[in-house]
Protein backbone atom coordinates (compact mmCIF):
# COMPACT_ATOMS: atom_id res chain seq x y z
CA UNK A 1 0.00 0.00 0.00
CA UNK A 2 1.35 3.41 -0.96
CA UNK A 3 1.57 5.96 1.83
CA UNK A 4 0.93 9.58 0.96
CA UNK A 5 2.19 12.62 2.83
CA UNK A 6 -0.54 14.09 5.01
CA UNK A 7 -0.16 17.58 3.55
CA UNK A 8 -1.53 16.85 0.06
CA UNK A 9 -4.50 18.92 -1.04
CA UNK A 10 -7.76 17.40 -2.15
CA UNK A 11 -6.93 18.33 -5.76
CA UNK A 12 -3.52 16.62 -5.49
CA UNK A 13 -5.18 13.46 -4.16
CA UNK A 14 -7.57 13.60 -7.12
CA UNK A 15 -4.63 13.96 -9.51
CA UNK A 16 -2.86 10.97 -7.95
CA UNK A 17 -6.01 8.85 -8.30
CA UNK A 18 -6.29 9.88 -11.95
CA UNK A 19 -2.63 9.06 -12.63
CA UNK A 20 -2.92 5.70 -10.87
CA UNK A 21 -5.99 4.78 -12.94
CA UNK A 22 -4.38 6.01 -16.17
CA UNK A 23 -1.26 3.90 -15.55
CA UNK A 24 -3.40 0.83 -14.78
CA UNK A 25 -5.47 1.34 -17.95
CA UNK A 26 -2.81 2.46 -20.44
CA UNK A 27 0.55 1.38 -19.00
CA UNK A 28 1.97 4.91 -18.71
CA UNK A 29 1.02 8.20 -17.12
CA UNK A 30 -1.05 10.84 -18.91
CA UNK A 31 0.41 13.87 -20.62
CA UNK A 32 -0.08 17.15 -18.82
CA UNK A 33 -2.87 18.11 -21.23
CA UNK A 34 -4.62 14.75 -20.79
CA UNK A 35 -4.33 15.01 -17.01
CA UNK A 36 -5.68 18.57 -16.91
CA UNK A 37 -8.65 17.52 -19.03
CA UNK A 38 -9.29 14.37 -16.96
CA UNK A 39 -9.51 16.27 -13.66
CA UNK A 40 -11.46 19.22 -15.08
CA UNK A 41 -8.74 21.87 -15.24
CA UNK A 42 -8.79 24.36 -18.09
CA UNK A 43 -5.11 25.21 -17.78
CA UNK A 44 -2.09 22.95 -18.18
CA UNK A 45 -0.20 25.47 -16.02
CA UNK A 46 -2.46 24.54 -13.09
CA UNK A 47 -1.74 20.87 -13.70
CA UNK A 48 2.00 21.63 -13.86
CA UNK A 49 1.80 23.45 -10.52
CA UNK A 50 0.16 20.49 -8.78
CA UNK A 51 2.47 17.96 -10.44
CA UNK A 52 5.53 19.90 -9.27
CA UNK A 53 4.15 19.91 -5.71
CA UNK A 54 3.54 16.17 -5.90
CA UNK A 55 7.06 15.60 -7.18
CA UNK A 56 8.55 17.74 -4.38
CA UNK A 57 6.59 15.81 -1.75
CA UNK A 58 7.81 12.48 -3.16
CA UNK A 59 4.31 11.29 -4.03
CA UNK A 60 5.21 11.31 -7.73
CA UNK A 61 8.49 10.50 -9.46
CA UNK A 62 9.38 11.30 -13.06
CA UNK A 63 11.61 8.83 -14.86
CA UNK A 64 12.12 11.11 -17.86
CA UNK A 65 11.37 14.62 -19.04
CA UNK A 66 7.64 14.27 -19.64
CA UNK A 67 4.97 13.58 -17.06
CA UNK A 68 3.78 10.51 -18.93
CA UNK A 69 6.94 8.77 -17.67
CA UNK A 70 5.93 9.36 -14.06
CA UNK A 71 5.33 6.72 -11.44
CA UNK A 72 3.80 6.90 -8.02
CA UNK A 73 6.26 7.40 -5.18
CA UNK A 74 6.29 6.26 -1.55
Amino acid sequence: MNRRPEHLTQREEEILRCIRQWIEDKGEGPSMRQLAHAVGMRSTASAAYHLANLERSGALIRDGRGWNTCRLGH
